[in-house]
């Protein structure tokens, strides 16, 4: 019989997650010093957009710059307007899809950009283009005189081997599935208008933010502890913690420039998705099921570059791993959307 270890503790109250995921560091702060004009946060209703609103909002605060920050999206699924409005960070609720409200959007020199289709998509391929594609194209025409950050995912590149190091900047872009082939269009469109308009972009290709209730990590997390068997035919994995990948994303704000260039934002290590689970195994003191054999490919990237720039993420896996199991054994909840990185087939 297999027994848990030392329960791991949370670093901070369950009230005060979304704040402790928000913290701007030092050198997010030295990023926006001296910005001038406001920063609108396209498409800030999703797993990350709050975060990265409340970052923004706290450092130019502490800053003391007047700069606004402003969050557009529909604000009909992860949040409520409520809790960006408390913080001081304006709000624009609309259909992006809605040409006349994209024309009515805030003019900004700064603009973050995070729209995106993912799940429930596998069979919505007109909602994958919609949103992934043409929302692109569109928005990138209406801020073409701003600097832009446009979130992008490691699923642009190619599978490769765990021994390759993963993919960096240069790599082949060869995506399996439509929901990747179109991010590599989302790209296309940025880079498009990039090249035309002078317009300064830098593409983040995000290899797996993990925070308390989404990420690799939890889906792993959670079917150890609910006795299930965790799939490792995609057998290894890279991912960061979600604070330091918005504290890097940040930063990338000086890289933008046209043409477009991109940016891989990950963690360091390549991890194995069995051992993965044995170590939630011990946290939880279940046994472990394991489903298939691992692949020799998966998703992965290198983000040599981006560590060297800012420096390697500040969260270490084995600290992620306790944080996450400290939050399910507490009884804390997801947001019920699985990454689906076991998936070899692209289809979300």
């Amino acid at each position: 019989m297999a027994f848990p270890e030392a329960t791991p503790e949370l670093p901070v109250s369950p009230a005060e997650i979304d704040l402790f995921l928000s913290r701007p560091n030092e050198a997010v702060c030295d990023a926006l010093r001296n910005l001038e004009g406001d920063i609108v946060v396209l498409g800030a209703g999703g797993k990350m957009g709050l975060h990265l609103s409340l970052m923004l909002k706290f450092a130019v605060d502490e800053l003391g710059q007047a700069n606004r920050v402003i969050a557009v999206s529909r604000f009909g699924n992860l949040k409520s307007k409520t809790e960006y409005e408390q913080h001081g960070i304006e709000t624009v609720a609309g259909d992006l899809r809605d040409e006349a409200f994209v024309k009515s959007l805030p003019e900004a020199p700064t603009v973050f950009y995070l729209v995106g289709a993912k799940f429930g998509t596998a069979d919505r391929p007109d909602l994958l283009h919609e949103t992934n594609v043409v929302l692109a194209e569109r928005l990138a025409y209406r801020y073409r005189n701003a600097r832009i950050v446009a979130f992008s995912t490691g699923c642009v590149y190619s599978f490769v081997t765990p021994g390759s190091g993963g993919s960096h900047e240069g790599s082949p872009t060869n995506p399996v599935g439509e929901y990747a082939q179109s991010c590599l269009q989302r790209e296309a469109c940025f880079e498009a208008a990039s090249q035309r308009y002078d317009t300064p972009v830098v593409l983040i290709r995000l290899n797996y933010a993990v925070e308390f209730r989404y990420g690799v990590l939890v889906d792993i997390a959670s079917k150890v502890l609910r006795g299930e068997a965790v799939d490792v035919s995609t057998g290894f994995v890279n991912f960061i913690w979600q604070n330091d990948a918005l504290c890097q994303i940040v930063q990338s704000l000086a890289l933008a420039q046209a043409p477009a260039i991109p940016l891989n934002i990950t963690g360091a290590d390549i991890l194995s998705v069995r051992e993965l689970a044995e170590e939630f195994g011990k946290k939880f003191g279940r046994p472990v099921k394991i489903d298939g054999e691992e692949g020799e490919t998966a998703w992965l990237s290198n983000a040599a570059r981006s560590h060297r720039l800012f420096g390697e993420p500040s969260v270490e896996v084995d600290t992620m791993i306790d944080w996450v199991a400290a939050w399910l054994t507490s009884g804390g909840g997801t947001y019920g959307k699985p990454t689906g990185f076991e998936k070899r087939d692209g289809k979300f």
